[in-house]
């Protein structure tokens, strides 16, 4: 009732033995706190906050325009009703080497267990879009650096995304991913890989964890988690997932009911009144009323 239970550093403990374990895990996007919770309550490993799915549900472009106060909102939202960890995008930092480190601290007081960072110019574009252009090596090793010397928590965990596979090709992803690694990233995100033997060469050349972006109608194919697992990812978000479920199926509804005005048909596929309490475990907040108000007046004076 009212938020999550586990402490937020149990919960970055908990990513870290995940990352540090020997099975693939999911983080589905979560686009609100509601959302977070079903993830919980089906059974996954974590939740995962998409920075372009923040954006288009402000009814904005993945490109830069939501500022760290709005996105750390945000993420505290999600993080505050939930016992799993909690993944976010940071895109570039919002920022310079200072600007990076106070974003570190934000994302920690809000109750997140970690953040990727990412190396490309500003203003971003979606990391499944052509014209991408990335900053020099050393200036993503500044932003990596910047965060792990801001993070008061070790186990808060730094990732370091590359998007220079498109337009530097494989090899030189490689060599950027090695070199944020060196300067302290805990796990690397790889943009935009083309086939399964990518992610394979990317993770065997690391000495840290990779994850895969099994994003819909993006460069890469929609692999399972049998065969990420055998090409050496450890980690599997689905960051637009939930919005494109959520809305598809919006548009389809209202569409109804323009045309028949009225909702009755679309009704079955709702979710219910009973499920939507239990989600939201509405049942404790009665039995907390219960037992606070449960005095009588009668007697005094």
């Amino acid at each position: 009732m009212l938020g999550a239970t586990t402490p937020a550093a149990q919960r970055r403990q908990r990513f870290r033995e995940l990352l540090a374990g020997s099975e693939i895990v999911q983080f589905p996007g979560a686009i609100n706190p509601i959302n977070a919770q079903i993830i919980e309550q089906l059974g996954f490993e974590g939740v995962y906050i998409s920075g372009g799915a923040f954006s288009a549900a402000q009814g904005l472009p993945d490109i830069g325009l939501t500022t760290l106060t709005e996105v750390v909102a945000h993420g505290r939202n999600i993080s505050r009703v939930t016992n799993l960890p909690t993944f976010i995008d940071a895109d570039t930092g919002w920022g310079e080497a200072m600007n990076v480190a106070r974003t570190v601290q934000e994302f920690e007081d809000a109750g997140l267990a970690g953040m990727h960072l990412e190396d490309q110019v500003n203003p971003k574009r979606c990391g499944h879009l052509d014209g991408k252009e990335v900053v020099s090596t050393a200036e993503m090793v500044k932003r990596i650096s910047a965060a792990v010397k801001g993070r008061r928590d070790e186990n808060f965990v730094i990732c370091a995304r590359t998007d220079a596979r498109a337009g530097e090709g494989l090899d030189a992803a490689i060599d950027r991913a090695k070199a944020y690694a060196d300067a302290g990233a805990d796990l690397i995100f790889p943009e935009a890989m083309r086939d399964l033997s990518e992610f394979e060469t990317f993770a065997s050349a690391l000495d840290v964890p990779i994850l895969a972006n099994m994003t819909e109608f993006g460069k890469s194919e929609l692999f399972t988690t049998e065969q990420l697992a055998g090409a050496g990812v450890r980690l599997v978000i689905y960051p637009v997932t939930t919005l494109r479920i959520a809305m598809g199926a919006i548009k389809r509804g209202l569409e109804t009911i323009r045309a028949e005005g009225t909702q009755e048909s679309i009704v079955e596929g709702m979710q219910t009144r009973a499920d939507l309490y239990e989600t939201i475990d509405y049942g404790a907040y009665n039995d907390f009323d219960a037992d606070i108000f449960n005095f009588s007046q009668e007697g005094h004076q």
